[in-house]
């Protein structure tokens, strides 16, 4: 079978996503030169501005991909319950387990606010997972099982202490801490029960 330039095209794209996926990862934003990703991939630098226009784009396919992963983690977790209050624990369990992951904290919580712009980042934030939270409290609201009340605000405030809670959980080194912070976020979480 023959490969196309359209296979070709799309194979460069892939090396070019993971490559960079790979150096933003492990030595950040600012570090990554896309000449150098273009190189490790075996292609020219015109090429790599072919696919992404400049480091930034490159970056932001990035983030994409690995939001796009992240939420698909967690949807993946929440639906192994069919409880609507058992799914929200177990995605927002992942979503915190995520942290640990070096692109999830490096790419999404520590580098895409502010090498993107806090506006793009949240707007690409409200596109994927954020949506997605507040739609699951809404049903919860709806169904009688959450207190009601606003649900965005509501959701904007988990959000926000989850992605803290990430964060911090990737720095420290105590075994103990991700049982503990489930535990705190399940106390927090019960407080919303009508």
């Amino acid at each position: 079978m023959a490969v196309t330039r359209a296979d070709q095209r799309a194979a460069t794209r892939r090396a070019l996503l993971a490559e960079g996926r790979r150096r933003f990862a492990a030595d950040g934003y600012h570090d990554v030169v896309l000449a150098e990703v273009a190189r490790a991939v075996g292609v020219t630098k015109g090429a790599a501005y072919h696919h992404f226009e400049s480091k930034a784009g490159l970056f932001r396919a990035v983030v994409t991909e690995v939001q796009r992963e992240l939420g698909e983690r967690v949807a993946e977790s929440a639906e192994r319950y069919d409880d609507p209050w058992e799914q929200l624990r177990a995605g927002c369990r992942a979503f915190l387990a995520a942290g640990s992951d070096p692109a999830v904290r490096r790419i999404l919580l520590v580098d895409a606010p502010t090498a993107l712009g806090w506006d793009e980042w949240r707007a690409m934030d409200e596109e994927s997972s954020a949506r997605h939270l507040g739609e699951a409290l809404e049903a919860l609201v709806e169904a009688g099982i959450i207190t009601e009340q606003p649900v965005e605000p509501l959701a904007r405030l988990l959000s926000g202490a989850m992605n803290e809670a990430a964060l911090w959980l990737a720095r420290v080194a105590d075994p103990e801490a991700q049982a503990r912070t489930e535990q705190a976020l399940d106390r927090l979480l019960n407080g919303l029960r009508a």
